[in-house]
């Protein structure tokens, strides 16, 4: 069996207060978008999992505590499931870039392996083990109005996206740990993004309140997101989650890959991708 584990951007990102459970509370408008790691996942009549990572970011994975091990054995624990699997990971999805790759690898072979609806402890336990965005996988366009509630935004608006990535490893962890200011919760309404037009003026006036750490981390990431705005075409750049991946926007294919050829000229080094909202 071939599964589609999808990425998501995050086009905004507020950071609200710390939970008692040690998550920050966080609001997010976030899509799908259609950057893929390709999973190959069938049963095995072993007593183990064979877990195999290949592809241009497979490198960057720990082989032995990655999620989708932690997930295989989450649903044996809770007896969802009882065989064992072969499953291999093809990494596309840039790991250490906000774009929720390992996380999304997890809840795309959760759905596959399991059709039925479970009990919403077990869902918090695996969040809590496998990733806070673990829920973003189970609907391509959305508002996360706190760390349990998402509301689903039905209609699709597509919009081009020029990825880059350099040279930077962003660990969440630290990231989130070097938060010392919150934003006012959003009282998030629909219909402020119910035309394209209106979408598109709500995602330029939002921002991510992580970039300003990651830029002071890392300086090379405001340059990059001001080159990458200043290209003809881009409606405002930003970077996604908590880095080190940063976007353009665009609404006109042409233009965005035009600036992507720039901008690969201009970065050699860094890595590039061209990618769609789902």
């Amino acid at each position: 069996m071939i599964i589609k584990s999808y990425s998501k951007i995050n086009f905004s990102l507020k950071i609200n207060s710390k939970s008692n459970s040690g998550f920050h509370e966080i609001q997010s408008l976030y899509s799908w978008i259609d950057l893929i790691d390709i999973i190959k996942i069938k049963k095995i009549n072993k007593n183990k999992d064979k877990v195999v990572f290949n592809g241009p970011f497979s490198k960057l994975v720990n082989k032995k505590n990655n999620s989708v091990n932690k997930i295989l054995k989450l649903l044996r624990q809770a007896k969802l499931i009882t065989s064992y699997h072969s499953v291999i990971v093809t990494k596309n999805i840039p790991v250490f870039g906000g774009l929720g790759g390992g996380t999304g690898n997890a809840a795309f072979i959760f759905k596959h392996l399991i059709k039925s609806k479970i009990k919403e402890n077990l869902l918090n336990k695996i969040e809590s083990l496998i990733g806070s965005d673990f829920k973003l996988f189970f609907k391509k366009n959305g508002f996360l109005k706190d760390l349990s509630t998402i509301i689903e935004l039905k209609k699709r608006k597509i919009f081009y996206l020029v990825l880059v990535q350099p040279k930077v490893k962003c660990s969440t962890k630290e990231i989130y740990s070097k938060v010392k200011k919150f934003s006012k919760k959003e009282k998030f309404d629909k219909n402020l993004i119910k035309s394209k037009g209106r979408f598109l003026e709500y995602l330029i006036n939002s921002r991510n309140d992580l970039q300003s750490i990651v830029e002071n981390k890392y300086p090379i990431i405001k340059k990059l997101l001001i080159d990458i705005k200043n290209e003809k075409g881009c409606c405002f750049s930003r970077m996604s989650g908590s880095g080190s991946v940063c976007y353009g926007l665009f609404k006109d294919e042409i233009f965005a890959k035009k600036a992507l050829k720039k901008l690969r000229y201009k970065y050699p080094r860094f890595w590039f991708s061209f990618a769609k909202t789902v």
